[in-house]
């Protein structure tokens, strides 16, 4: 990162915030709000209500559908919410976008990860359906993601720990899904989907390159930074007064759409080579160091 440009973006930042009340702070969620352990700092609740007094509006941008935005982070009282990585917008109590796989999308990699013997789960806004093996198959897969994510404890994790409301005998045949993930049991597994699902976004999370431990299945062309630009256009607001807030790969175009883009100290290198500014780690108060320093915060 270059030290005169990060300087120079603080002071521009600070300056149009005495020129214009309301800046637009979008937050990933794991890795920026909360910790690897879904713990949530004080002081990040602090920072975001601060900011929300002085006017500014504070929404989370993340991967989880909303039935895995739970109860102690919805409290904090966001002032929106863009989630499944881009497919639902919502902002003060209005849906502003929802898009959902059609059936037959889902129908087909349903029976496609069946076939293939892969345990999966349905991302819904209602809620997060398991395949039937998953919470077995997944077990050794989710102690493993909690390892790479440098978790304390990671071999005592267990599914229902890391989701908590998963329900594990609901219908796998669905017309309300934002996207699925699935356990890959080889690296060629995902690979063979982008292959028979031309017309879907493949991606692959926990782990770099070969050592990915999930895939996940998603509609094309949309994205966390689509989603921020529907929500702005809603608004008439212009990017150059927005913050991003990111940790990985998949974050860096919401950071290079927005003004300024803030990397965690707990973040990837990929990100951190790219963001305007780096703040400290989710336990250091990250999130709070930086909105003190882009001025968001008494």
């Amino acid at each position: 990162m270059n030290e005169d440009h990060a300087e120079l973006s603080a002071w521009s930042f600070k300056k149009r915030t005495n020129a214009v009340k309301t800046k637009y702070i979008f937050l990933d969620v794991d890795g920026i709000l909360v910790n690897y352990s879904n713990e949530l700092p004080n002081s990040a609740i602090t920072a975001i209500k601060s900011a929300q007094a002085n006017g500014h509006k504070v929404y989370t941008v993340t991967g989880r559908s909303k039935a895995e935005m739970y109860d102690y982070i919805l409290d904090i009282g966001f002032d929106g919410y863009i989630g499944g990585n881009g497919n639902y917008v919502e902002s003060d109590d209005q849906v502003l976008l929802h898009q959902l796989m059609t059936a037959e999308q889902e129908r087909r990699i349903v029976d496609w990860l069946q076939e293939r013997k892969l345990e999966f789960y349905l991302e819904s806004n209602n809620g997060l359906f398991a395949s039937e093996q998953f919470e077995t198959q997944g077990e050794q897969t989710v102690i493993d993601y909690a390892a790479f994510k440098e978790k304390p404890g990671a071999k005592s994790v267990t599914v229902r720990k890391v989701f908590p409301e998963m329900i594990f005998d609901g219908e796998l045949y669905r017309d309300d899904v934002n996207k699925i993930s699935f356990i890959l049991n080889d690296y060629q597994d995902y690979l063979d989907a982008v292959d028979v699902f031309p017309d879907l976004k493949i991606g692959t999370w926990g782990g770099v390159g070969e050592k990915a431990l999930f895939g996940d299945i998603a509609l094309d062309n949309i994205s966390k930074q689509t989603a921020i630009a529907t929500l702005l256009d809603h608004y008439g607001a212009d990017k150059k007064d927005t913050l991003a807030f990111g940790d990985a790969k998949v974050d860096i175009p919401m950071l290079e759409y927005c003004g300024i883009g803030v990397a965690m100290g707990n973040g990837g290198e990929e990100i951190k080579v790219m963001a305007d500014y780096i703040t400290d780690t989710v336990d250091n108060d990250g999130l709070q160091k930086a909105f003190q320093h882009f001025g968001l915060t008494d």
